[in-house]
């Protein structure tokens, strides 16, 4: 953690201490800004730069919580959020599914606007947050629960719940939430049918960081009965459609501007794809843009490349995002024939600049390389390419940096 008189950088992987820290900065009525303490050289590069050219705000009030996101681009930056659009996201959400105080165990870090959103319901609605290494709860350490009228609800990834689901004795433990808010990335139907197979209380649903997390949400009882989209609109949340699908939200919540820019009243048009049933229930069908989202994060792939071009191993390379049961898609790196490359030199400069979630999980060898009439990769041909590669060459043979 970095502080001064009018700016806090918080950089903590513990929980505990990331709420004292948290905490701290709040009550030096100054600008935060949360930070993953795992960014690689790259993104940690990035902040540093965007601070040092931009000096400490003076808007005491509004706009001074920066919660990093890679927003519609992929491209990693700050949305201003402060104690008005958080307080009015948890109020919808507490409205929506009629929760009073909100209890609940926390696993996802707090530095996301996920896993941060899921305190502060907790700490302005009056409940109880308990939060737990996520490697314990995985190997079957949960945390003792006191009884509470309203019940506890939990937040996961669905690879998060796909792991838990594959053991009986969590499967029991999932059975006493009263609810299982399950968003980061989209979750497979198969992952979904399971769960309800095994009675859990799941709701899916769609938000982002420029909305203070959820925007819209299934109940879980719309769940247990079938439904399988994105929910309605938090009250707190204006949606609309324009005439291509892309998903336009408003409302108290939304965030005041990327940092270094300020403003508000302001609607945001993301390059996310949906529809809406007459009950005003969401279904998302994908994004507009070739953004990644792998595991809840968002990778924009031309980053990727940069960094693979700089090693200099590759004639040419291109990053694509492959559907994936784990992980909603993962990162794989398609290039072009030349000499072979060194592959240490390829996962270490992988490891210099990106953070983990970012790094390719395969490389695949693609020939002939298909180029469009301007001389570019075609993008639709090679990401056939890559597909019918795979189902030919079992994935272990392939270069593999997890």
């Amino acid at each position: 953690m970095a502080a001064g008189a009018e700016r806090t950088v918080i950089a903590e992987a513990d929980p505990r201490r990331f709420m004292a820290v948290f905490a701290a900065a709040v009550a030096g009525r100054g600008e935060v800004f949360l930070t993953d303490p795992a960014w690689g050289a790259r993104e940690r590069g990035q902040v540093e730069a965007g601070l040092a050219a931009t000096p400490p705000g003076h808007e005491a009030e509004r706009g001074w919580l920066m919660i990093p996101t890679g927003g519609s681009s992929g491209a990693l930056r700050f949305a201003r959020h402060d104690q008005g659009t958080v307080a009015a996201a948890v109020e919808g959400f507490c409205q929506h599914f009629c929760l009073g105080p909100v209890h609940a165990v926390g696993v996802l870090p707090l530095h996301h606007v996920s896993g941060f959103m899921a305190w502060m319901r907790c700490v302005l609605s009056g409940g109880a947050y308990v939060p737990v290494a996520w490697k314990a709860v995985e190997s079957g350490i949960w945390p003792a629960l006191p009884e509470h009228p309203g019940g506890w609800v939990i937040s996961l990834v669905p690879t998060q719940l796909e792991r838990l689901l594959q053991d009986d004795a969590a499967i029991e433990r999932l059975r006493h939430f009263r609810c299982i808010f399950l968003g980061g990335a989209p979750a497979w139907s198969a992952l979904l049918e399971e769960a309800a197979d095994t009675g859990l209380r799941i709701s899916t649903g769609y938000g982002m960081t420029e909305t203070a997390a959820m925007a819209t949400g299934l109940q879980p009882e719309e769940f247990q009965a079938g439904a399988r989209n994105q929910g309605r609109p938090l009250p707190q949340v204006r949606l609309r459609l324009e005439a291509d699908g892309r998903i336009v939200l408003a409302g108290e919540s939304l965030f005041r501007g990327y940092f270094p820019d300020w403003e508000a009243n302001r609607e945001l048009t993301t390059e996310d794809l949906g529809r809406l049933d007459p009950a005003g229930h969401l279904t998302m069908l994908g994004r507009r843009d070739g953004l990644i989202i792998t595991g809840g994060e968002k990778v924009r792939p031309e980053e990727v490349e940069a960094v693979l071009r700089a090693t200099g191993q590759f004639s040419d390379v291109a990053v694509l995002g492959l559907a994936d049961p784990e992980w909603g898609q993962k990162v794989v790196a398609a290039y072009a024939p030349g000499p072979e490359p060194e592959w240490s030199l390829v996962q270490a400069g992988l490891g210099r600049a990106l953070a983990a979630a970012k790094r390719p999980k395969q490389f695949v060898l693609v020939a002939p390389w298909p180029r469009n009439p301007q001389g570019k990769v075609n993008r639709p041909d090679l990401a056939a390419a890559v597909r019918d590669r795979l189902q030919l060459q079992r994935e272990d043979a392939l270069p593999d940096f997890p």
